[in-house]
């Protein structure tokens, strides 16, 4: 399947300084065949400026959103978009580094899975991340237990799905609950085949601009109940 695409979709919010830096990264990033669909969440800090003017150009599809959604919100929007064979989420952060995405797509292309998690903890690939990783270990074992999973970072940016099953999921979560959303919906689809590699991870701090707080950690704890059973 070397003539696959790759629909990258990238939800923004209030990132002006690096929103640029990572398209280019994505536009470079060793795929042949890519869509890129960035989805700004109602930017107030002049994203939405840049990407009209700067990013459009670049790359498939700019999309605004008239009101704040929250991360969830803005990837429904972006899955609704996307036409290419897999679909795969890229923060509009650096945390994550898209030369990385064959690690995550080559399981799907060859049959291995149907998804394809990219792992900060798998054989300890990130090395010095510290911030909020209990809790996101935490997070991924209750998970585990309530799900019947192995999986050892439920949390990660770095999901790629067949575009059939992602645009088949019922995306209700606004926020970060998504991450734990969509993975329970996929083990109740049946069938869905989940598989992690590992890859690396360059955390900011709050400080930088990093979004998530301890609401959104309550709210994933939720949510791994509210949705273990579809």
């Amino acid at each position: 399947m070397s003539d696959f695409v790759l629909s990258v979709v990238i939800p923004c919010y209030n990132e002006a300084g690096s929103i640029h830096e990572i398209v280019d990264k994505v536009l470079a990033a060793p795929i042949e065949n890519k869509e890129i669909i960035v989805v700004d969440d109602k930017s107030t800090d002049g994203t939405s400026d840049i990407l009209d003017r700067d990013i459009a150009p670049l790359v498939s599809k700019v999309i605004h959103h008239e009101v704040n959604t929250g991360k969830g919100g803005a990837l429904r929007t972006g899955f609704q978009h996307a036409t290419g064979d897999l679909v795969i989420i890229q923060d509009a952060d650096l945390e994550y580094d898209p030369n990385e995405y064959p690690l995550v797509v080559n399981p799907i292309l060859n049959g291995e899975c149907d998804v394809c998690y990219g792992s900060r903890f798998l054989n300890q690939a990130a090395k010095g991340y510290k911030a909020n990783q209990m809790a996101n270990k935490f997070l991924t074992r209750l998970t585990n237990v309530l799900l019947h999973l192995h999986l050892t970072d439920v949390e990660t940016c770095y999901k790629c799905f067949k575009r059939e099953i992602i645009q088949s999921v019922d995306i209700k979560e606004n926020r970060f609950g998504f991450e734990n959303e969509i993975t329970g919906k996929l083990v109740n689809m049946g069938g869905v085949r989940i598989k992690e590699v590992p890859i690396s991870y360059y955390p900011r701090t709050n400080e930088e601009g990093k979004k998530i707080g301890f609401k959104d950690g309550v709210r994933a704890i939720l949510c791994i109940f509210k949705y273990r059973k579809g």
